[in-house]
């Protein structure tokens, strides 16, 4: 899939506009415009009822954004949550250390002929790549430059550059965007904390932040929820939100932004127990996505290895997608024992143990937390969506969304705008907008209808035509197969729930 036909399809049809757009724009923010907006609620709101509201052991939190400066304190934050930053000094681009990545092959044969070859870069998540899975375009040059009739190892490893500062080579790598060699900083720690000030003056006292996730915020209430909410472990507390971090390069669209929206669960459990709900919750989320309509080859859950691993992490994975720019995390899954709740009772000098009436025993519980974010959940079932093929020997440009996340549920069409038929489609529209989010559209040809309706990803079309008033059915037609049936237009309502809920499609009639 081409992403410039996404953004740029994106853009056209109102679901992702750059923030502040009349202004020249504002870099790692974005606006989600009328469809967009759907979208996005749609899987949030599919996120917490399956998570939430269709489970006994999950309530849910909104905390604000802005908290008590020693939550940031006590979560690392303050003093660790920094990415490696460099300059060029030439044309001044600013570039993560971590993410810029120069190739080097196994075989030190080859490894200095990929040095001096110019030191083709591009950004490359994951540690390791098949050559022959890759589709990078400067990973192919990298290997040209080695020379024809060299037969080098078939795996590469990506090396960032700040793992090359010590080493002479480190002066002769370019600029990436303006190509010059020895115009790159050493690379520095960059705190990824938007700060501002609460109250009237701005001085130390007053510093606060704006919360770089939604995680603290469960943790933080821990113990007012056990006091409240009539839990009892294991249980978990979900909160949707709200994100800020002032990302060094934010990009490919809105799967790296200043601004995002996370959706986040703590499950809370005991000591040994964790190892099994770790499981549960990796393999479980994981389903969720497949089940919604990633289930392509796309889709992957990577488990981190040993040396990957948080300090006070035992396991994590990463749910993977293959974006157009590359594979990279959906969704984490960690199990974080108990650092968070250590963390929070030491600096608070909050009792946050809790004890359990079965067992007899007062303990901190353990915590696995399935992280994701919901731009880049939009992002990937956007990607997943978008199809382009032809009806009738036409092109057109389709988005295959699975019809619990579709922005609009159905557009109602009169075929003609006359005999009667606009008075009958509204009624009809009338009354299914009570229960979804519809569309009504009597302009232009009904093949052009279709087409617009089918780049706005929405399932079904419902069309009154001639044999309406005359028998009281009307047409309606499947986005994805563009069969065409009828159904009674007092049973279209009950028609369109089913189908929505997974009714196969009827036969062409």
């Amino acid at each position: 899939m081409d992403m410039d036909k996404l953004v740029s399809l994106c853009k056209r049809r109102g679901f992702i506009f750059p923030s502040s757009e009349i202004y020249g724009g504002i870099n790692g923010f974005w606006d989600y415009g009328p469809l967009g907006v759907e979208l996005k609620r749609n899987i949030k709101d599919a996120w917490w009822r399956d998570n939430i509201h269709l489970r006994d052991d999950m309530v849910g939190l909104d905390c604000s954004i802005i908290m008590n400066p020693k939550v940031w304190e006590a979560s690392g934050h303050v003093g660790g949550f920094s990415d490696p930053m460099v300059d060029c000094k030439d044309c001044k681009g600013r570039f993560r250390a971590d993410q810029i990545t120069v190739i080097c092959l196994h075989s030190e044969e080859h490894a200095p002929a990929i040095r001096s070859a110019q030191h083709y870069w591009f950004s490359a998540m994951g540690s390791e790549l098949d050559v022959e899975e890759s589709n990078a375009k400067d990973f192919k040059k990298a290997l040209a430059k080695i020379g024809p009739g060299s037969e080098g190892p078939t795996r590469t490893i990506f090396s960032p550059i700040n793992q090359w500062v010590n080493q002479p080579e480190y002066k002769l790598f370019p600029c990436p965007t303006c190509k010059k060699q020895g115009t790159l900083t050493e690379p520095r720690a960059f705190n990824l904390m938007f700060q501002t000030n609460v109250g009237a003056v701005a001085d130390e006292a007053s510093k606060a932040y704006l919360r770089p996730e939604t995680a603290q915020g469960i943790f933080a209430n821990f113990k007012n929820v056990v006091d409240t909410g009539r839990v009892k472990i294991p249980f978990g507390i979900a909160q949707v939100g709200k994100s800020f971090r002032n990302e060094i390069t934010p990009r490919n669209f809105i799967f790296r932004s200043r601004e995002f929206e996370q959706m986040e669960i703590e499950f809370f459990c005991h000591p040994s127990e964790a190892a099994h709900w770790y499981k549960y919750w990796r393999d479980t989320r994981f389903q969720w996505y497949v089940t919604h309509g990633l289930g392509s080859e796309k889709l992957r859950l990577r488990d981190h290895d040993p040396d990957e691993l948080a300090f006070y992490s035992t396991a994590t994975a990463d749910i993977e997608y293959a974006f157009p720019f590359g594979v990279s995390e959906l969704e984490g899954i960690a199990h974080r024992g108990d650092y968070d709740l250590s963390q929070h009772q030491k600096f608070s000098g909050k009792d946050l143990s809790y004890f359990d009436e079965e067992r007899k025993e007062r303990f901190l519980p353990h915590v696995i937390e399935p992280s994701a974010g919901a731009d880049r959940a939009t992002l990937a079932f956007l990607c997943e969506a978008y199809n382009e093929d032809e009806v009738g020997g036409e092109s057109r440009t389709v988005l295959k969304f699975h019809p619990r996340f579709a922005p609009i549920k159905a557009a109602v069409f009169p075929l003609v705008k006359k005999d009667g038929m606009p008075e009958l489609a509204d009624k009809l529209y009338r009354d299914l907008k009570r229960q979804f989010n519809v569309f009504y559209d009597e302009k232009g040809a009904i093949g052009r209808r279709y087409r617009r309706q089918d780049e706005a990803g929405t399932p079904f079309c419902i069309t009154v035509d001639g044999q309406t008033l005359t028998d009281g059915t009307v047409t309606f037609r499947d986005r994805d197969s563009c069969r065409q049936w009828r159904v009674a237009s007092s049973g279209a309502v009950q028609a369109l729930r089913e189908l929505l809920e997974g009714q196969p499609v009827p036969s062409a009639g």
